[in-house]
């Protein structure tokens, strides 16, 4: 199923995501800087991407490293999954951190994370006095896998 989604370029010379082949889940974000960008070993920077997005509402953009570059050159967003909600409309950046032992050098124009635009449910927290059994219970942080 697809969807339009607007993107705003923010920079001359921001590129708009793009999807590496026709099943592919996550669309690539770009760097979008005046210069080469150095992170080194253990290091986080920011770095910026020049578009902004207009997001569905009921639907929020999880940013996900990308494979190849989490794998060979030790790089993946910090938090891990950064996630930008339907009503954000600043510039997207993703926080890029090193976790090898060697600077690596991020250029403009270069794939540096992917976006999935996926659709979410908004939960009413309700406060209860008991919650029902399964036969996991309370097991936790590796119980499904010990016997």
């Amino acid at each position: 199923m697809k969807y339009n989604v607007k993107v705003k370029k923010l920079t001359e010379g921001a590129i708009i995501p793009t999807y590496g082949t026709e099943f592919s889940a996550g669309a690539d974000l770009y760097a979008c800087t005046d210069a080469p960008i150095v992170i080194n070993p253990h290091q986080t920077v920011i770095v910026h991407t020049g578009i902004a997005m207009e997001i569905p509402v009921g639907y929020a953009g999880l940013v996900y490293a990308r494979s190849g570059m989490a794998a060979k050159r030790s790089l993946a967003p910090a938090n891990k999954v950064g996630v930008i909600d339907s009503d954000y409309r600043g510039e997207i950046m993703v926080a890029l951190h090193n976790h090898g032992e060697e600077a690596q050098t991020i250029e403009n124009g270069e794939r540096i994370a992917q976006l999935v635009i996926t659709p979410f449910v908004t939960a009413e927290f309700l406060e209860a006095d008991e919650l029902c059994d399964t036969v996991r219970g309370e097991g936790g942080f590796g119980s499904t896998g010990m016997k």
